[in-house]
């Protein structure tokens, strides 16, 4: 685990390249990310945002340099070793929100304690795992009957009302966001992110969230620019 003065996410390096090609897919020289920041990255189609995000998540590992995150080097743990550690320390929010369409609304926020003993236990700090996540799905203003209801009867605004409180269950250090907003309108993009946001500060969570749309970078603290020719570089909020 990291100290207060270290960084949540520490990049040196890093290069992605998949087999058989001969240009990186990611390269990032050198980028850190604190506890509690909101950083926002943009980058067109096939800039490899999502390729990205892999590595974070430890789903991929760098073709070169290195990977910390909470202080750990992804490198050098085993694959269901990376696996858990994402599990316990991680929140995740798909672009397609990957929701389990056979299950409510409830078991599939409930999903992701069942898979972390970590996170089961901080979502039963104050209350059992259900009083918590009817919690937060208010708290995200998903109307109470809506809690019992099967993920597939939800509208897409809902859904990711849903994939959000998943994602924040078990308080994780840090949640990555794959273009949340993609399918919504201005006025409901808006007023997601301020749900989000707050939801995020009350958990105390760092945030990475990723789009391809410029106009959101306002509204975070950092920003960085993933181009097609794949780099990053810090650019202003």
């Amino acid at each position: 685990m990291t100290t207060p003065d270290q960084p949540v996410v520490d990049l040196d390096g890093v290069r992605f390249r998949w087999p058989g090609q001969t240009s990186d897919t990611v390269a990032v020289d050198k980028l850190q990310i604190h506890a509690s920041e909101h950083l926002f990255v943009r980058g067109a189609s096939g800039s490899g945002k999502t390729t990205l995000l892999n590595l974070l998540a430890g789903i991929h590992t760098p073709t070169a340099g290195t990977i910390e995150l909470l202080g750990t080097d992804l490198a050098t743990l085993s694959s269901s070793r990376r696996d858990q550690f994402r599990a316990d320390h991680l929140g995740v929010v798909f672009q397609q929100f990957n929701l389990l369409p056979y299950l409510t609304t409830l078991q599939n926020v409930a999903l992701a304690c069942a898979f972390s003993r970590r996170k089961t236990e901080r979502a039963t700090a104050s209350a059992e795992v259900t009083a918590t996540v009817h919690r937060l799905l208010s708290a995200l203003n998903l109307a109470p009957e809506l809690h019992s209801a099967p993920v597939a009867e939800l509208s897409v605004g809902q859904q990711q009302r849903v994939a959000v409180a998943r994602a924040l269950i078990g308080s994780p250090e840090i949640l990555i966001a794959d273009e949340p907003t993609s399918a919504l309108d201005a006025d409901n993009r808006d007023r997601f992110l301020d749900l989000l946001f707050a939801e995020v500060e009350a958990h105390g969570c760092t945030l990475i969230f990723v789009s391809h749309d410029a106009a959101l970078a306002s509204r975070f603290g950092r920003s960085i620019e993933l181009s097609e020719a794949p780099s990053v570089r810090p650019t202003a909020p």
